[in-house]
């Protein structure tokens, strides 16, 4: 196997990993009630579902 020539530094790595970071979800607003949901997901206020309202709730 292959392996690295010189050692990678704590710092270069740390640096590297920085970006790793994970991105914030994309929130969308209920067509119902205007709150703030997750795409493709129940409105937890609500209880809608895209145009269909939730009866069980």
């Amino acid at each position: 196997m292959a392996e690295p020539k010189k050692k990678r530094s704590k710092t270069r790595t740390r640096r590297a990993r920085a970006n790793d970071r994970r991105s914030l979800p994309a929130l969308v607003a209920c067509r119902q009630c205007a709150a703030e949901i997750m795409p493709h997901t129940v409105c937890s206020s609500c209880g809608s579902y895209g145009p269909v309202p939730n009866s069980t709730s």
